[in-house]
């Protein structure tokens, strides 16, 4: 995405790439909650899907930055509706004393997706351009909408959808138990949001062709560590779970700071596959830990909510701070580094003073 919006003019913009999509995401999150909580899982899923599908076939057709950059709000109403809609159903059908490892589960699939997409990203814009790269992802938008038919409906009596639906209370926009493991994402979520936009020009940088190679990496490890986190993580409180996941994102960080060599570079990536690998089901297991049966709509929408606003924080600031060049890279990486530092701090005060629920 980088190169493609450079290659219209709009490199300065970059930041906004990101931003946007998570900008409509974050909106449209409520609205997902509340009719994945009303008309069904499914609905909410199909509606994602396939705006996902509308939207990635028009990127190459739209061949001006304010078009495109219009396309990525759209595109980002997608992410706002599907996991929301796919988080709810899954958190339905796992047993309560398994919710981590279900959850690891359920995070592996969507790191193995976000992996393959970056590897497969750069390797099919080799072989055919941007307009065989959007036609790809496209396909598998596609595939993801089929394999749905398949899926059972969990909401017990789904209602009719109505327009009066789309109304937002104030109930609506936030569920209030699940507030600690949404400020947990928030603090934590940024650093996604600055690797999203600066590791591709990193790569570059190290004189690396493959410009989704540090995402594509990180996948691995975030794959293994989720596939046994049940044995690792489910009997340990979810704030101590969380403390490790910071432990392992700052050291990543601070790699890819000093990062001088592809070796640095893949070794910073390793380590924060590490960390998503705890990080994510340990977010989502505490959300349904916390969320009451007839809101988990909501409940995943507040959480998703606190991710769009962490990856927003965090590619944004690069608008701010990085302006192209390798000697600014290091500025926004150091905003992540206060964040991690204060979400450790958060969740130190939550182990010593609330007590186990």
């Amino acid at each position: 995405m980088n190169t493609f919006i450079s290659q219209m003019g709009g490199e300065s913009n970059k930041g906004l790439i990101i931003t946007l999509f998570s900008i409509s995401a974050l909106i449209s999150r409520p609205i997902s909650g509340k009719l994945s909580d009303t008309i069904g899982r499914k609905k909410v899923i199909y509606f994602g899907i396939i705006v996902s599908i509308l939207v990635t076939i028009l990127y190459p057709i739209f061949l001006s930055v304010s078009l495109f950059l219009a396309l990525r709000f759209f595109h980002g109403l997608a992410a706002g509706f599907t996991p929301t809609g796919a988080t709810a159903l899954v958190t339905d059908i796992i047993p309560e004393n398994k919710r981590g490892h279900a959850m690891g589960i359920w995070g592996t699939f969507i790191s193995v997706g976000i992996g393959i997409g970056q590897g497969l990203g750069s390797y099919c814009f080799q072989i055919g351009g941007f307009e065989f790269l959007f036609g790809c992802a496209a396909s598998f938008s596609a595939l993801a909408l089929i394999l749905t038919v398949n899926i059972q409906e969990t909401l017990p009596k789904p209602k009719s959808f109505s327009l009066g639906l789309l109304k937002i209370h104030k109930n609506d926009l936030i569920e209030k138990n699940v507030l600690p493991a949404a400020i947990a994402m928030v603090l934590t979520a940024p650093c996604s949001g600055f690797l999203f936009v600066l590791t591709p020009d990193i790569s570059e940088n190290l004189g690396l062709e493959m410009k989704g190679l540090y995402l594509g990496i990180y996948a691995i490890p975030t794959v293994l560590v989720r596939l046994f986190y049940g044995r690792l993580f489910e009997n340990v409180r979810r704030e101590a779970a969380m403390l490790v996941a910071c432990v392992f994102l700052l050291v990543s960080i601070v790699l890819l700071i000093n990062t001088d060599s592809i070796a640095s570079f893949i070794t910073s990536a390793l380590i924060f596959g590490l960390a998503t690998g705890i990080s994510s089901p340990t977010l989502f297991a505490w959300t349904a830990d916390l969320s009451p049966s007839h809101r988990r709509g909501v409940g995943a929408g507040t959480v998703f909510i606190a991710l769009e606003l962490g990856i927003m924080i965090g590619s944004a600031s690069t608008l701010l701070f990085y302006n192209g060049s390798s000697s600014s890279v290091n500025n926004s990486l150091y905003l992540g580094i206060f964040l991690i530092l204060t979400a450790a701090v958060y969740l130190i005060c939550r182990l010593k003073y609330i007590p186990k629920a």
